[in-house]
């Protein structure tokens, strides 16, 4: 066995046994919704027994999971640096998981918008939380005092513009696919405005 493999194997026992302890089960509890005895599965998770392919698939469906996800091995590249867009006071990274999907940390000096006619519009849905201070968050008619530490989640196709209240705020932001191209076509020139709007 190289030292690879058997690092692998390690891992994945290690990850059946965390998969267990989280759901709250039992040796015996797991065994019975796995179809094994007891005493093999004490042996797989304590390294005693072999793995084998048979017995990692009904495992993985017995723990709600996939033989992809038990057996996956941890990525070389964790960590990721953002891409920084210093017109806007952003920074953005993009989920290697789900490449549809960015995640933004912008700084808010402005006040939302007086003018609903600068209100943005676009297919998607966005999520964001207050990092610090105080933010606006207009939404169609209505407009909500968004906290520090408190979320919002909305449908992107609600005209929608965000701003800070009382002094500079600062939000992190999650984009689908959609909202985030709707974003990219506004700071292109393609309407809107980036100024006191939205954080991507």
């Amino acid at each position: 066995m190289t030292q690879e493999s058997g690092e692998l194997d390690s891992l994945v026992r290690k990850r059946i046994r965390a998969l267990r302890v989280a759901q709250g089960w039992s040796l015996e509890e797991l065994a019975t919704r796995a179809h094994l005895s007891q005493s093999s599965l004490s042996r797989i998770e304590n390294g005693r027994r072999r793995l084998a392919l048979d017995q990692l698939v009904t495992l993985a469906r017995a723990l709600d999971t996939t033989l992809d996800q038990l057996v996956e091995t941890a990525a070389d590249d964790v960590i990721t640096s953002p891409m920084i867009d210093s017109t806007h006071g952003r920074m953005r990274w993009t989920l290697k998981a789900d490449p549809g999907v960015s995640v933004v940390r912008q700084r808010l000096t402005d006040p939302p918008p007086d003018n609903p006619a600068r209100m943005r519009a676009h297919p998607g849905r966005e999520w964001l939380v207050v990092l610090s201070g105080t933010a606006i968050l207009l939404l169609g008619q209505r407009r909500f005092r968004v906290e520090t530490n408190q979320a919002a989640e909305f449908p992107t196709m609600m005209p929608h513009a965000i701003g800070a209240e009382g002094g500079p705020c600062e939000i992190l932001g999650l984009f689908d696919h959609d909202a985030r191209r709707g974003h990219q076509r506004d700071d292109d020139g393609g309407g809107g405005s980036d100024a006191q709007g939205s954080p991507e």
